[in-house]
């Protein structure tokens, strides 16, 4: 029988492991006293935000206040915060896996899915979800350099930097692990679940990519899901691309849309747009790859009613192109084909 746990416990179990929480959660801290102090509920470096290790005077361990903005909680609390959760369950989730008494998820045999598979994705993404709520903002850090190098000025909350991130690479066994600096990027499904994290590895010296045979990796669940960049404004409009770096070159050109990168050309013909979309860019590569992807996207699209139209590089990408020609060129040709007549649905 399986037992139901109480939030209250949940809280509890937490504030008895209060450091091995900070350290894991919070790594840009550092102890002080019977305290861990941080920036803020995103982990950034700093001494605003106070947490309590221990349990004393009358007062709980875990209990936490953020002295900058007058926010104050429990470890459920900062979790939930540092998460960007959209519910609470999912933070409940993550704070069970934290302590290692996590519950087996309703796995259901579909599609010739076996539990174990469906135990093996969980955990895949329990992990990727650990990763990324332990990156810091990527201002000031090699991922922004790097994005820079890239003509890339759209960052968003979706985007984190952590300077030593595991990897495996070929011909080394598990007792040498591996680790290098990394961008982060958020993988989310329409409900703003965490589901994944793109790991994308740097070069510590060079600030490019990592000279890995493949320097570009994904922990968790991609398939119809996306990383996202939200302006604020037309919600019901969104650019949808394939690689983050040419998503990001798009909006870059067009900082007031909204984005969501597939990360590959074969996940961009797999996207499931939110109910509430009703027009579609689909910023492809300009390959045979791209093609298909649009082509595939596009097919869906239409029998969902929604409208959409491709927009094709004038090179290889659009990074290229933003690199080639420049920010306010790629706007104009960007815009321009946009403009043109020939929404497809």
């Amino acid at each position: 029988m399986t037992r139901h746990v109480s939030i209250a416990e949940i809280s509890a179990d937490l504030g008895a492991r209060a450091e091995s929480f900070c350290r894991a959660y919070f790594a840009e801290g550092h102890r002080q006293g019977i305290y861990w102090q941080v920036g803020d509920t995103s982990g950034a470096a700093g001494r605003s935000l106070v947490i309590r290790l221990h349990a004393g005077d009358g007062r709980k361990a875990g209990g936490w206040t953020d002295y900058a903005t007058g926010e104050f909680g429990d470890l459920i609390d900062l979790l939930h915060a540092k998460l960007g959760s959209r519910s609470l369950h999912e933070t409940l989730l993550e704070a069970q896996h934290f302590l290692g008494d996590a519950p087996l998820p309703d796995q259901r045999i579909s599609n010739g899915t076996s539990k174990d598979a469906g135990t093996a994705n969980t955990k895949r993404i329990a992990s990727a979800r650990r990763l990324f709520a332990a990156g810091r903002p990527i201002l000031g850090t090699a991922t922004a350099a790097y994005l820079q190098s890239r003509g890339i000025a759209r960052f968003g909350p979706a985007l984190r930097y952590h300077p030593r991130v595991y990897f495996r690479s070929e011909g080394t066994s598990s007792d040498h692990p591996s680790y290098a600096p990394a961008l982060l990027a958020k993988i989310t499904d329409n409900q703003g679940n965490i589901t994944g994290c793109a790991r994308t590895y740097l070069d510590p010296i060079t600030g490019g990519l990592a000279d890995l045979s493949n320097p570009k990796r994904i922990l968790g669940q991609l398939h119809g899901n996306a990383v996202r960049f939200w302006s604020g404004a037309n919600l019901d409009e969104l650019i949808v691309g394939e690689g983050l770096e040419n998503t990001l070159s798009v909006g870059t050109a067009l900082p007031k849309f909204n984005l969501a990168s597939c990360l590959t050309a074969t996940h961009l013909g797999l996207f499931i747009p939110s109910s509430g979309i009703k027009r579609i860019w689909i910023a492809r590569d300009n390959d045979a790859a791209g093609e298909r992807a649009s082509q595939t996207l596009a097919s869906r699209l239409g029998s969902s009613g929604i409208e959409f139209r491709c927009l094709v590089p004038m090179l290889g990408d659009f990074n290229e192109d933003l690199l080639k020609f420049g920010r306010d060129a790629l706007r104009s040709t960007l815009l321009s084909a946009m403009n043109a007549k020939g929404l497809s649905s």
